[in-house]
């Protein structure tokens, strides 16, 4: 199918037609088993940690992650991994290969102390979140935050890697998420969430928050609007539609500490469906801890609100539908950390499907790094 031809369908299955309903739990989750990685654990001359995203390679059957390192500790990479998930739990872990992403020049990313704001984008430092394999090359694409500081601007980006960690390619961004110093995305609240749909041919991204033009973060007050962004592996941008955040769900002890939500995964609930969506909502209030909880949305009905300036000032947006999966203080778990990472496993006997999960250690002592499934009907 020709790309012209391909993208006139793309377009056309996108429907605008329903409005948005009250999130509402389905209760129809249950937790097969966990593993938790060692902290700080050494790997091919590597520090394992601060694994942010999770997904499944069928070429290899093994899972890959992405490690949310600036460089900091070793250059921006991500790894392979191979475990077992099944009705008797996760099995344990067992890393089989790490690589650096490298920019157009072969070299790796520098850490933000060293980087250049001379160079082109796509070779100054970058905040990696989120990786997807390519369903139709094996390749691998992954999202990265860019960085707002009151003396460096540095957009985020989709780009494609080689499965050794070679450039190939940045996908476009609109320019409403580009930084800029008045408008753009909020630091750290940027490109976080990536997946793949309808087979593939669309990639979907979320910022972890709303845009600056777009109103105010979440607080325990109110919740906040972010994009959800549709667009074709060959680039151009189909549609964006706004999503409704939660309300912060604590205030922070003491208070005036710090305390966030936003999404830090996508996931296609079914990949050859271009509308419906599992969004991974991650909070964390001092003092409290943290919050994770699993949406599916829909984007049939939502306006399409890329031409849309601000969502602050726009009228009779209809936001994406969105339901409650599960809130992963209910389910069992050892501990909720800072939960980022989400990706189909195996369908079990039961019928049910399995999500896989990860948490980002923030290369810390105090957290861990924990790998766990969900059996979902």
């Amino acid at each position: 199918m020709s790309r012209r031809v391909l993208t006139a369908a793309l377009i056309g299955s996108i429907a605008l037609s329903l409005s948005s309903v009250p999130a509402e739990a389905a209760g129809k989750v249950r937790l097969l088993g966990e593993q938790i990685v060692p902290n700080a654990l050494p790997f091919q001359g590597t520090t394992v940690g601060g694994l942010s995203s999770i997904d499944f390679d069928a070429r290899t059957g093994e899972y890959v992650f992405i490690a949310d390192d600036r460089s900091a500790i070793n250059p921006a990479r991500f790894y392979s991994a191979k475990f077992k998930v099944d009705a008797h739990g996760v099995s344990p872990v067992t890393f089989t290969g790490t690589h650096p992403f490298l920019r157009p020049d072969g070299k790796t990313y520098p850490p933000l102390a060293q980087n250049d704001p001379k160079l082109p984008q796509n070779e100054q430092t970058v905040d990696p979140e989120e990786l997807r394999v390519d369903p139709w090359t094996g390749h691998y694409f992954w999202s990265q935050e860019g960085e707002r500081t009151a003396t460096t601007l540095i957009d985020p980006s989709i780009r494609e890697a080689r499965r050794t960690g070679e450039y190939v390619r940045d996908l476009p961004i609109l320019p409403s998420e580009k930084m800029t110093a008045g408008a753009g995305p909020r630091q750290n609240l940027v490109l976080e969430g990536l997946t793949f749909a309808a087979c593939g041919s669309l990639v979907v991204s979320s910022n972890e928050g709303p845009l600056l033009q777009d109103g105010p973060d979440a607080n325990t007050e109110h919740g906040a609007l972010n994009r959800i962004t549709v667009q074709s592996r060959f680039g151009p941008v189909l549609a964006q539609y706004a999503y409704p955040e939660e309300k912060v769900f604590a205030s922070p002890n003491p208070a005036g500490g710090f305390a966030t939500t936003g999404i830090s995964s996508l996931l296609a609930a079914d990949p050859f469906d271009p509308t419906k969506f599992l969004a991974l909502e991650r909070s964390f209030v001092t003092g409290v801890g943290n919050k994770v909880r699993i949406f599916e949305f829909d984007t049939s009905g939502a306006t399409n609100v890329k031409n849309v300036a601000s969502l602050a000032d726009a009228k009779s947006v209809k936001p994406v539908k969105k339901r409650l999966i599960a809130d992963l203080a209910d389910v069992g778990l050892s501990t909720v950390d800072n939960v980022e990472g989400m990706t189909w496993g195996p369908r079990l006997r039961t019928g049910e499907r399995t999500l896989v999960l990860v948490s980002d250690n923030n290369f810390a002592a105090t957290q861990v790094t924990q790998i766990f499934a969900l059996a979902i009907r």
